[in-house]
């Protein structure tokens, strides 16, 4: 299909670009190549408004002004159909230049008949232009209802800044004199379709009377010529064809009438909605300050509304943080706490055991100094009874023996210590130790003294 179309644009048309099916939708993009095709059948008059740029603005430029042809055509074409085109989707543009031919195809068509039907009768001709034009009035009225509809949606959107007085005032002069030139515009619009209606009216009985005199005129320049029966049949049988066609023609003027009219109520009616609109648009520069400052407390009203839980999701966040914070101080306290208590046990541990090693230090030397002292003493009374037996080869006394059992039992030395006949002021060990044993053997001898008095 696209090679056909291809065929179609480069050779038939003639575009000024050629088209090849590889870069089909790349070609058709921006909309220009379209329009160049609309215009070669005298459909687009504002090509020259065309643009082949490709950036945004000029490719909806271009589809803008491409639609309300291609409805006029009975081509489908929207938004959605020229963003496919505008994207280059593949089969878009070929599937919209295929319908663009056979729409074309058939207005070609169609054009064949018009020339043909261009010979008939005057009044036929005159009928149809006539509808061509409730057609154009019409589709003018449609357009000025969409632009109206466009002025509401803008001044809806765009509130205006307040304007001075004396600009206010200069611009409702011009609204005022504008109106009054659309409103003299129309009329003089609505005088010349009612004067070119009368004239139409003038010219079709100006022709209905001139064949009825040719008519009447051909009758009896027959009836004079010819008397047949036959002929005469034909000529009622013409004659009864001119006036069905005359009545046809009544109808049809009377039905182009009724659309002129329908038309003419329409605009009339769009032009009541517009003043009605204008009226309506009307705002005192008061309203318009209120507006906008109604919606600038609202817009405040939101801001705060967002900073207020924007604010309580920081407060939010804050909580949890300081939360967090609390148990993350508590976890690492104790942590330490732990770490401190293990510690001070392995402390007293240590402690402990270096008491108890202590402890069993000192018992120990306690005990082995008990020892060595027992050994000692018990060293010292054999040897103390050794020497008595070999200086004297006799037994030793049983009071020396019973002394130095007691100086023994007590942990006394045998041996003397230090000399007590000389005593200082300040008495030295070895003397106290002698001391403590003459008191010690004293009192054993005072307690046998009281236990044997007999003994004296």
């Amino acid at each position: 299909m696209s090679e056909i179309l291809c065929q179609w644009l480069n050779q038939d048309l003639k575009l000024s670009r050629t088209v090849s099916p590889k870069a089909f939708a790349k070609a058709f993009s921006s909309g220009y190549l379209i329009g160049e095709v609309l215009h070669k059948f005298e459909l687009q008059d504002d090509f020259s408004e065309f643009s082949e740029s490709r950036i945004s603005t000029a490719r909806l430029n271009n589809f803008s002004r491409l639609e309300p042809t291609l409805h006029l055509l009975g081509v489908q074409f929207d938004q959605n159909v020229a963003h496919s085109i505008i994207t280059e989707k593949p089969g878009a543009a070929t599937k919209l230049l295929y319908q663009l031919y056979i729409a074309l195809q058939n207005k070609k068509s169609e054009r064949t008949a018009v020339e043909m039907q261009s010979m008939q009768p005057l009044g036929c001709f005159r009928l149809q232009n006539m509808k061509s034009e409730a057609f154009r009035e019409q589709r003018l009225s449609r357009r000025r209802q969409n632009e109206i509809m466009a002025k509401i949606q803008a001044a809806i959107i765009q509130i205006p800044k307040p304007t001075s007085n004396r600009t206010l005032k200069a611009l409702e002069a011009q609204k005022m004199l504008k109106k009054k030139k659309e409103a003299e515009d129309v009329a003089n619009e609505i005088k010349k379709f009612e004067a070119l209606i009368k004239k139409d009216l003038q010219a079709k009985e100006s022709a209905s009377k001139t064949s009825l005199d040719t008519a009447d005129h051909i009758t009896t320049d027959l009836l004079n010529t010819y008397s047949d029966d036959d002929y005469i049949k034909k000529i009622q049988k013409r004659l009864e064809e001119d006036a069905f066609a005359r009545e046809q023609r009544e109808k049809r003027r009377r039905r182009l009438l009724m659309d002129q009219l329908i038309a003419h109520e329409a605009q009339e009616e769009a032009y009541r909605e517009e003043q009605l609109i204008h009226r309506l648009m009307r705002q005192s520069q008061q309203e318009r300050r209120i507006a906008v400052q109604l919606m600038h407390v609202r817009h405040e009203k939101e801001v705060l509304w967002q900073n207020r839980i924007f604010r309580e999701k920081q407060y939010e966040e804050r909580r949890l943080k300081d939360f967090q914070d609390a148990l993350d101080r508590e976890a690492a306290l104790a942590k330490q706490a732990k770490i401190d208590f293990e510690e001070q046990i392995l402390r007293e541990k240590e402690f402990h055991a270096q008491i108890a090693m202590e402890r069993a230090k000192a018992s120990y030397k306690k005990h082995y100094e008990i020892c060595a002292e027992i050994l000692d003493q018990i060293l010292d009374l054999s040897t103390k009874v050794a020497d008595y037996r070999m200086l004297t080869n006799n037994l030793i006394p049983r009071k020396l023996m019973h002394d130095w059992k007691e100086l023994f039992f007590n942990g006394k030395p045998l041996y003397e210590q230090a000399s007590i006949k000389h005593l200082p002021a300040r008495h030295p060990a070895g003397q106290l130790v002698e001391l403590e044993k003459r008191d010690l053997l004293d009192n054993n001898d005072y307690e046998e003294y009281k236990v044997h008095p007999d003994m004296k």
